[in-house]
């Protein structure tokens, strides 16, 4: 990616990642339950199951390990941004889950599609 397009040359910041990716999250787990089918009301309990912090933060568990230096990093970053978890989620796995958004967002931003469908692939269950 050509980081000329934003200010001086810089990527977002971790929270302005995770803003995107929470976007990108959601794209790549409807668009896979849509191929799958059924009815739209268990497609979209079946997505929100998934588009949780709770769910997040498991997803970015699956795929640490598989993490490059520099996607670590952004993981890292993220995960200690400022933040206001809301009232009803548990701030570590909301902390968590804005780490796994944060590398979407800098992943898609850097141009590295086929790495983001990769650690997504690994990340999202299978059985849903």
């Amino acid at each position: 990616m050509d980081r000329s397009a934003f200010p001086q040359g810089q990527l977002p910041g971790s929270l302005e990642l995770a803003y995107l990716g929470d976007t990108l999250w959601d794209l790549m787990v409807r668009s896979r339950l849509v191929k799958k089918g059924g009815r739209m009301k268990e497609l979209h309990r079946a997505a929100v199951k998934q588009v949780c912090a709770k769910a997040q933060s498991e997803a970015l568990e699956r795929i640490e390990a598989m993490l490059t230096e520099e996607e670590a990093a952004v993981v890292r970053r993220a995960r200690n941004a400022r933040q206001s978890p809301t009232k009803n989620a548990d701030p570590g796995e909301y902390h968590r889950a804005t780490a796994l958004e944060a590398l979407v967002g800098w992943l898609y931003l850097t141009g590295q599609r086929s790495r983001m469908e990769e650690l997504m692939n690994a990340a999202l269950p299978e059985e849903n």
